[in-house]
């Protein structure tokens, strides 16, 4: 009796997933930028294989992602920057749940600039890069810029940096970045979504940074890695931790995430990591689900997209620059989807 009752409950399971699959369904979602070209991809494929589910994303920046899967006014949110304890203690108890990451695929930050006759890839060490941003190299011909960059003609032009205004897990890379490798940023400006920018101009999102920088001499400023590729922005190589100059491409973001500890709850910093080929401003970026969801037939269907997305998803990243997850965080993660409930 007890088999037949076990038995009856499975293929209830089975039926209300089934049910669910079959109806119109609309799931939306919120956050990260950074991400966005290869998750308006995976969301458009995966509509194929199921047309009555449509997943809705809004590329809104990370800090608005998390607000928003905080509120509870999307069913999913999507980040560069993992929640601080802090963030994922005010999730509980407004959402009574917990909230879990999932990382989705590994990107990169590229320092993009606008030097009128430069149009070469430009060496930056840390120490330059920090410098600049902290407003204390302030021309393009200073020693710390030209000493690696041998052969070229830089101005004696004031150095104008470009940030984001918004609260970007872009921003969230670049400064948790800037804090490892510059103790002066560290202290004086730290690393967040949003933080007190010592010196520059800020614009919202990728886009407004790279129309920013494509409009004013002599600038600088970061963006997502694919961003700069499709808006064929010239972008420089950045000193590693073992003192190469790499430029960020689909190798070299991989050799930043070889060998990850990844803990359990999937916030993990890869920034200026020690591999050789590694390319120092790289990061996973993760959708954040909340544990509990009380509509049934959108937790399944977010349980089986994650699943997707773990599996031929990653197939798809390549193409976009994107790196794929290590085949032990993709175990790891498939493990994690048994609690979404």
């Amino acid at each position: 009796m007890k088999s037949r009752r076990f038995v009856c409950v499975i293929l209830a399971a089975s039926l209300t997933t089934a049910v669910s699959f079959a109806q119109n369904l609309n799931v939306t979602g919120a956050g990260a930028t950074f991400p966005y070209p290869m998750y308006s991809k995976w969301f458009d494929e995966y509509h194929k294989l199921f047309p009555k589910i449509q997943i809705n994303y809004q590329s809104l920046g990370s800090g608005a992602g998390i607000k928003q899967v905080t509120e509870g006014t999307v069913d999913f949110g999507a980040t560069d920057g993992p929640m601080t304890d802090d963030q994922i203690k005010e999730f509980a108890a407004k959402r009574g749940t917990n909230i879990l990451h999932f990382p989705t695929v590994l990107g990169a930050d590229v320092p993009v600039y606008n030097i009128p006759g430069v149009t070469g890839e430009l060496n930056f060490t840390q120490e330059a890069l920090a410098g600049i941003f902290l407003g204390k190299i302030t021309k393009w011909n200073d020693p710390a810029i030209a000493s690696v960059n041998a052969g070229v003609k830089l101005p004696a032009s004031d150095i104008v940096p470009v940030h984001r205004a918004d609260g970007s897990g872009t921003t969230y890379i670049w400064t948790d970045y800037l804090s490892k490798i510059s103790p002066e940023w560290a202290t004086k400006v730290g690393r967040n979504t949003s933080v007190n920018w010592p010196v520059g101009l800020s614009q919202p999102k990728n886009e407004g940074v790279a129309g920013q920088v494509k409009q004013t001499a002599n600038s600088i400023g970061y963006v997502e890695l694919i961003f700069a590729i499709q808006t064929k922005m010239t972008y420089g190589k950045v000193r590693n931790k073992s003192g190469a100059f790499i430029k960020a491409n689909l190798a070299s973001v991989t050799a930043a995430a070889a060998g990850v500890t990844m803990p359990d709850d999937f916030r993990v910093s890869i920034t200026d990591p020690a591999g050789k080929d590694a390319y120092p401003i790289a990061s996973f970026t993760w959708l954040l689900i909340p544990e509990e969801i009380k509509d049934k037939a959108k937790m399944a269907a977010i349980r089986d997209f994650a699943k997707w997305m773990l599996g031929p998803g990653q197939k798809m990243t390549a193409a976009l620059e994107y790196a794929p997850l290590p085949a032990a965080v993709v175990t790891k993660e498939q493990k994690a989807i048994a609690k979404i409930h």
